[in-house]
């Protein structure tokens, strides 16, 4: 079968059919829930950020799936009512990839960014918006990029295929042990099944270690400069998860999310993560590369 966008919107379309729960009738409302969050993996897949565009786009490339498109307006506002349905349809597709009751993930964080000058921060914070971004947001250090940024820090556990098994996001002033433990203690897992979780440098100490063991885990990670002996070789595997992040920052724009509001930011992530779950999940049943993203893409 032909990967392709259209098969992508189908299959998320119907498993959403039958996951979301039905609403009463509304003779004003032309648009279902399912294709709402539809919609959403589609503009998270295509790469369009902007809403405007989006609708304008989609009223051409989409219309002989979408016989009837909802207007910016109607579309911004129900896809923040449909935020929680969407995160939780991210674990409603993980759960049906292979890959979902892994033993070996992969934990890491990245930025994402709400503003790249101190005036873009300034005019943020005396923002009307009732939960405007910088109300939240706070400046951090990415080590890996060598850059200050402002705004909120992404941490995420991953099956080697990429499929998402936690995630939250954060101030980046907190501590990502901390964050980790959280997500590891949500973490879906077959019954006593045991979890290896592959770390960089900073996923060390005996605390650390010990609150791991009480959740049946174990961390491997490179070896610290100050540190005796030889580590595991940890390079190939540890840079697939910086290539799972590359994906969802190029084609599925991470970090042009052109979000304002924390609302509004959740369920931009959401539905970047929903897409990729989806993709992954369909690509395991079609025989694809996991993260093969490139077909869905025009």
């Amino acid at each position: 079968m032909l990967a392709d966008l259209d098969l992508l919107l189908l299959v998320v379309y119907c498993i959403a059919d039958d996951f979301l729960p039905r609403r009463a009738g509304n003779v004003r409302r032309r648009v279902t829930d399912a294709e709402i969050v539809t919609l959403c993996v589609a503009q998270a897949i295509m790469g369009i950020p902007s809403d405007y565009r989006f609708v304008a786009v989609a009223g051409t490339r989409l219309r002989h799936l979408f016989p009837v498109l909802p207007t910016r307006d109607a579309f911004h506002k129900r896809r923040i009512r449909l935020s929680a349905q969407i995160e939780a349809l991210i674990a409603h597709f993980a759960r049906q990839s292979p890959a979902f009751f892994d033993e070996l993930l992969l934990v890491d964080s990245t930025p994402v960014e709400c503003a790249r000058s101190r005036e873009t921060v300034k005019r943020g914070g005396q923002s009307s918006l009732a939960d405007a971004l910088t109300d939240a947001a706070d400046y951090g250090y990415c080590a890996s990029h060598s850059r200050h940024f402002f705004g909120f820090r992404l941490h995420a556990l991953f099956a080697p295929d990429g499929t998402p098994r936690a995630l939250a996001l954060t101030s980046p002033k907190i501590d990502e042990k901390l964050v980790c433990l959280q997500m590891l203690a949500r973490c879906e897992r077959q019954p006593g099944q045991a979890l290896i979780l592959i770390g960089d440098k900073n996923f060390r100490g005996k605390d650390f270690e010990t609150e791991l063991a009480k959740l049946d885990a174990t961390i491997m990670r490179p070896r610290r400069k100050d540190e005796q002996g030889r580590g595991p070789h940890l390079a190939p595997i540890r840079q697939r998860i910086e290539s799972i992040f590359q994906t969802c920052k190029d084609i599925l724009t991470l970090e042009r999310h052109g979000a304002r509001t924390l609302a509004n930011l959740r369920v931009r992530l959401c539905a970047r993560f929903a897409a990729l779950a989806a993709a992954v999940m369909l690509n395991h049943q079609l025989g694809r590369p996991a993260r093969s993203l490139a077909a869905y893409t025009a």
